[in-house]
């Protein structure tokens, strides 16, 4: 397996450009297709920080720090693609559900004359329209994988660079290393700074214009899974990172819907806007 180590660079509230997150996301490709996803988010705990930055020696980013961001709020997407024909998902979640979505479009690249060095490789630009962005890549014949982070692929080398026209979005390639193949874990992802207990998230195959319904079924009513998650068990227990716990119904659901509208409100600037968007 090959692994791809990329820095991206993202701006979650579009109100505040100064807060530029970062994460450390991995593209592992093999002979079957490839994963895309945070190592902070889905690899196990058993693969530290020094063993990522030890993977990442050898290759033009050895020199690259990861900083580890407070509490579980790292990129909790992940995108599949299996080959030869690029099929392609996206796993992310809403409240404790986890939802598969189809990605039904390609795409399509516009392949430019200019060329410069990203690391040290040789690169050229391409440019697509894709998810509600436009995008700029940089694509690399020396690597020979059609592939690159997210839904992008196509290209006729791995896409080395990707950014979007307001800079909100950035992934670079930093690193690369051969792997033994392993399977990352996953995770229920809730708002903010609260983990639940007890309960475990379902994943749920769908379309687009099916996830946007549950999206906007979530924003109008944040704790509609944990109205129904309480109704079956009476002994739900929510419990923050400053290690409040929260036991009754009424102060569970409070906390939960306070949580999750500061995040939305925050988190305004999303990779994809037509996921998310009513039309």
């Amino acid at each position: 397996m090959n692994r791809f180590f990329y820095e991206y660079k993202y701006i979650p509230d579009s109100n505040d450009k100064t807060d530029v997150k970062k994460d450390m996301m991995l593209l592992d490709i093999d002979k079957n297709g490839s994963t895309y996803y945070s190592h902070e988010k889905f690899i196990a705990d058993s693969t530290s920080k020094a063993e990522i930055e030890k993977q990442l020696k050898g290759g033009f980013g050895g020199n690259i720090s990861i900083n580890r961001r407070e509490g579980p709020g790292t990129v909790s997407f992940k995108v599949t693609k299996q080959y030869p024909d690029f099929k392609t998902y996206l796993f992310r979640s809403i409240s404790t559900d986890q939802y598969k979505i189809a990605e039904d479009k390609k795409p399509e690249w516009k392949i430019l004359p200019d060329k410069q060095k990203i690391g040290e490789y040789n690169a050229q630009k391409a440019t697509t329209s894709f998810g509600g962005r436009e995008w700029t890549a940089w694509f690399s014949t020396d690597i020979p994988f059609q592939d690159g982070p997210y839904k992008f692929y196509g290209l006729p080398g791995l896409i080395v660079k990707i950014e979007d026209s307001t800079g909100s979005h950035i992934m670079t390639l930093v690193g690369n290393k051969k792997m033994e193949a392993a399977a990352p874990s996953t995770e229920a992802q809730l708002p903010e700074n609260i983990r639940m207990i007890g309960i475990g998230g379902k994943e749920i195959e769908v379309t687009k214009d099916q996830f946007k319904k549950a999206w906007k079924a979530y924003v109008n009513d944040p704790t509609k899974n944990m109205k129904q998650a309480m109704m079956g068990n009476a002994n739900i227990k929510i419990r923050t990172s400053d290690g409040r716990e929260f036991t009754d119904p009424n102060q569970v659901l409070k906390e939960m819907e306070k949580m999750a509208k500061e995040r939305l409100k925050k988190d305004n600037n999303t990779i994809e806007p037509n996921l998310f968007a009513d039309k």
